[in-house]
This record gives C-alpha cells, structure tokens and sequence, in this order.
C-alpha cells in the first residue's frame, strides 16, 4: 500500500458548501493550504466560498459536484489529493436520506481512497458518546466509549456513530490515518438552522419546552471549530487521536434563553425539570407501545438521560495541540443573536410583502414537532399546581 501523499498537495474538503464547511475552507486557506478541491452536491449555492476566494487571490479552489454515496463519484472526488476533511453528513430529510447521506456516503468514500493511504479528518459529534450511562454532572473525555445502542439514539446521532465505526474500523487496519474531531452545538452568523439547539430544549409550535435547565450548553463557534479542524488536520502528532471541540466560558441552556429572549424574541417557554423530563419521556414511549408505533417516540427515557442529564465536554485535548478560541464565547453569542435578530426581521418584512399580494393562509404548524396525544399530555402537565412545571419569563 502506498503511503499518503504529504507536501503541498491538494486537500480535499467534502460538504465545503454546507455552514462549517465554508468556516474550513477560510481558515484553511488562512493556514496557507491553497489548493482546495470543494466537492457540492449539484446545486449548490457556492457564492459564499467565492466571496472567501477574493480575500486569498493566490489560492487554487475547485468545485467538484456530485454524490459521495456512489462509489463513481467519490472516486473523482479523491482522485490526486493527500488530505481529506470529511464534513459531508445528511442534516435533515427522512431516516433513510440521513443514513445513506452520513454513513453509506462514508463507506463509499473509503472504498475510494483503498489502495493508497490518505489521510482523514472526520468531523464527527458529541453525540456519538455512551452519555447515557453515566453519571449526571460527569466530565466527558475523548476515551469515554462511543455508545454501544445507536438504535436508541435520534436519527442523526444513529447515523453519526455507525459513521465514526467505519472509519474507526478502516483506521485499525491501517488503511487510512484517521483524526476525528467532535464538536457541540454549532452556532454562528449564517446559520440556517435558527431554531434552538436540542440540548435546550424542543420547539412545539410557538412555546419553546426547556429539558436543559442548567446544564452547562456545549456550544461550538463555527469559526472556532474551523480553527480546529485545520489545526489537527496539518500536525502530524494527531495521528489516530479524537478531539472534543467546545468552547469556553459556556451558559447553562437556561442562560441561553434569556440571552435569546433579551436581545432576540421574547419566546414562551416551559421549564421541565430533569425528573419531569424523564417522566415525560416515559410517557411519550408507552405512548408509542401502546399505538404500536403509529405515535412517534419523539422523547425516550435513554435520549433524555443521554441529552439533558448534565454532562460536560473536557476541550484539554484540543488546548494542548494549541488551539485558542478565535471568537471569544460572550461575542460569538452576541453576534449570532444579532445575525438571529435581522433574520427574523427580514423574514418578517417579506412576509408582510408576501401578504399583501396573495390572501393570508391558515397554518396548521403550532403542533409540528410532537403528535396530538403528545401535545395534550405536555399540556396536562403544564397546567399542574405543584410547582414541578414551571413557566420561564
């Protein structure tokens, strides 16, 4: 088996397009690595990544489209490159599309690189580890096992850890030199995900259902965590090592609320204390048994204990490579609740145009993200007297 290609050789960046990977690609380039091949999918808005070439116009950026779950097409994407930074992974859609976008894109992407040993960064997740094991308030390193149940996690925490076992497996047989890095929530300008992060809490309609109380909130500056993923990638002594990617100076999830709620919309929100979550959770499941599935288990027992029981991510590993936060944690938020703000008032602007072309249509959304029983049985539950609800102003 050749080894991997090493010198100034072109870096392979998968998901370039995607809100992290524009970040990777900038501070690559600010590193000086200058011959980058982009793979899109085919369609892609690429008009931010040309907005980053014009500040290096000594750097050598190719787009390549197409689809890393054929084996064709991954080919053509690793053909002549040394490095590859695996961020492609599916975000949204149907199980099946977020499987075979995270997992089956990988197995294809390895297949492709056989013969000839490259190296891989592979952006993984916090939430691949077996938290749900461990005790409330436990600090969470890089040996801590990934989680042993993959079927009992959400649908992209499930493909997330089946992902990390391929590579982990090819990285065993020497085939590939594997560095994983696991970054928190991602946050930052130009996020198109501005809902609140799952470790705060879930979104019903209008009110806001707050599980993370003050569980300290594992956020991840897009531009932070691009520093990162550039840093380990270049530094030989990663070889084989996994990184947990956090920032400092963290808020509580509750904290983060009433950032939100002072300088972006005043949400209403629910408070569910930890025990109440988990009797929730065990609700909605016999719920779900007792339907025979046609009532989705939205919340389990094992989801809760693993996402909101108050773990905390050790970043020490990263630290000592050198990595330093680019954006300090009080402004990142800062900017990105601003960034929100204008978002929303720009949507609300086009909205109002929108309205005064075409009649006004009912929604039917205020209960999208959980079913009707469910919905009524949270309302139950919001209506108790004993003080163990409590709503959040």
């Amino acid at each position: 088996m050749k080894q991997a290609v090493s010198g100034n050789v072109m870096i392979l960046v998968t998901g370039a397009s995607g809100f992290l990977g524009q970040a990777v690609v900038e501070r690559l380039l600010a590193h000086g690595h200058l011959d980058l091949r982009c793979f899109v999918r085919p369609n892609n808005d690429t008009s931010a990544l040309e907005e980053i070439r014009k500040r290096f116009p000594a750097a050598q950026i190719k787009y390549q489209s197409g689809n890393l779950a054929l084996l064709e097409d991954a080919r053509r994407a690793v053909d002549g490159v040394g490095t590859i930074y695996h961020l492609a992974a599916g975000m949204r859609g149907l199980p099946a599309t977020i499987f075979t976008d995270t997992v089956v894109a990988s197995k294809c992407l390895i297949e492709a690189v056989r013969g000839e040993k490259r190296r891989i960064v592979l952006v993984s997740s916090l939430g691949v580890y077996a938290t749900s094991f461990l005790k409330a308030g436990a600090l969470v390193g890089e040996n801590t096992q990934l989680d042993p149940h993959p079927e009992k996690r959400n649908v992209y925490f499930h493909a997330k850890i089946w992902q990390e076992r391929l590579f982990r497996e090819e990285a065993n047989k020497g085939t590939i030199d594997l560095v994983v890095l696991r970054p928190g929530v991602l946050y930052g300008e130009g996020n198109r995900n501005r809902g609140f992060p799952s470790r705060v809490g879930i979104s019903v309609g209008k009110v806001l259902l707050v599980f993370g109380g003050k569980n300290s909130l594992p956020l991840s500056h897009v531009v932070n965590c691009a520093e990162a993923v550039a840093l380990v990638g270049e530094s030989p002594a990663t070889s084989g090592q996994s990184y947990n990617i956090v920032d400092d100076d963290l808020p509580s999830a509750i904290g983060y609320l009433r950032q939100y709620r002072r300088q972006v919309s005043k949400v209403a929100a629910v408070r569910f204390p930890y025990p109440v979550t988990m009797m929730l959770s065990r609700a909605v499941e016999t719920y779900h048994a007792h339907s025979h599935g046609q009532i989705p288990a939205v919340l389990t027992a094992y989801e809760s204990r693993a996402i909101w029981k108050g773990h905390r991510f050790d970043n020490r590993r990263i630290k000592e490579l050198g990595w330093k936060q680019i954006i300090p944690t009080s402004q990142a938020i800062h900017e990105t609740f601003a960034d929100m703000r204008a978002g929303m008032n720009s949507h609300a602007t086009d909205y109002k145009a929108a309205a005064r072309v075409e009649p006004a249509r009912s929604s039917s959304r205020d209960r999208d993200n959980l079913p009707s029983g469910v919905f009524i049985f949270i309302q139950s539950l919001m209506s108790r007297k004993d003080g163990r609800v409590s709503r959040n102003h």
